[in-house]
């Protein structure tokens, strides 16, 4: 982390690793996916240490605190030092991560292996016509 004070938020969502160019993280603030104390904000908006963010992405919602200010993007294990997360936060995306599994694993269904042949055929036939 270097000796900033300000930064371009776009370029701290970029740096943080919650998006993967800065045109997307541009784009999302730009969009209304990203808040900065609350307020929606543009993409030049100047961020600050002790910054509260909302940031939504697809299904996934983070409410994190700024913590460090970084020009360049780093290794990820570098860049989870630039924000902490809010402890329900957290708590929310585990439960969301969850019930995502839950209904994946309730709308799985295996599709048929092959292609029904003429035996297929005929107990699907056989099948449908018993009344």
């Amino acid at each position: 982390m270097s000796e900033l004070t300000v930064l371009r938020i776009d370029k701290w969502l970029w740096a943080a690793r919650f998006f993967k160019t800065r045109k997307l993280a541009s784009d999302a603030v730009s969009g209304g996916k990203v808040h900065l104390n609350g307020q929606r904000c543009k993409p030049s908006k100047e961020l600050k240490i002790g910054a509260q963010l909302q940031i939504n992405k697809e299904q996934t919602h983070w409410e994190v605190t700024v913590l460090g200010l970084n020009e360049q993007r780093r290794p990820s294990i570098e860049a989870i030092l630039l924000y902490q997360e809010s402890p329900e936060s957290i708590q929310k995306r585990q439960q969301q991560a969850e019930q995502q599994r839950e209904e994946r694993a309730f709308l799985d269904f295996s599709p048929a292996l092959h292609k029904p042949n003429k035996k297929d055929r005929r107990l699907i036939h056989r099948f449908i016509r018993v009344e």
